[in-house]
């Protein structure tokens, strides 16, 4: 996990959570985001009063404290479950590349709530489409067929034979002859 890590990306999450909160993180990223107190403000920013409580002390209880908040922040402002990291994986450095894809996710959603960055970071997520149409539009659809389908045009059931019927191996009309006994193999049985 530790080499699917990208420093690039890295150095565009840290413009632009210093752009959205103007706060620097400092020269260690992880440690500047460990306490997460820097990420509780750009959730307040992104979704103002969504981490109602932040603690600036230095106890780690209280850090952790912290990054649940954001986690759950996160989590009201629509992040999917899967997107997520756990507070041990900054805290502890024990999945920095899924706290980097949970960042990028972020990054990602609020792009698609409006937000203005000097970045452009993250993708902006699609939105759903709804079509509405008229009863004789669908009765229309029921009649076609897929292309996924296939044809039907020229298919005929001309050589078929019924189930259970013997195919031959050997054709009387082309005079050839059939197997003297069972030991004989046939040039068609391979």
């Amino acid at each position: 996990l530790a080499q699917k890590y990208d420093p690039q990306k890295e150095a565009e999450l840290r413009t632009w959570i210093e752009n959205v909160t103007g706060k620097q993180i400092g020269p260690d990223f992880q440690k500047g985001l460990k306490d997460g107190v820097i990420l509780c403000e750009l959730m307040n920013k992104l979704q103002p009063n969504s981490v109602r409580k932040i603690n600036h002390s230095a106890q780690n209880w209280h850090q952790l404290e912290n990054l649940s908040n954001f986690i759950k922040a996160m989590a009201s402002y629509g992040m999917n479950p899967v997107d997520l990291f756990e507070a041990n994986d900054l805290f502890e450095s024990g999945n920095l590349t899924q706290v980097q894809v949970s960042l990028l996710a972020l990054a990602g959603m609020a792009k698609t709530k409006g937000l203005q960055s000097k970045v452009d970071i993250g993708v902006k997520y699609s939105e759903k489409q709804q079509r509405n149409f008229d009863e004789a539009k669908m009765k229309a659809g029921q009649c076609v067929i897929g292309l996924q389908m296939g044809t039907n045009k020229c298919a005929s059931q001309s050589g078929m034979t019924a189930y259970g019927t013997r195919r031959h191996l050997y054709d009387p009309k082309n005079q050839i002859l059939p197997p003297m006994d069972h030991s004989t193999i046939s040039l068609q049985m391979g």
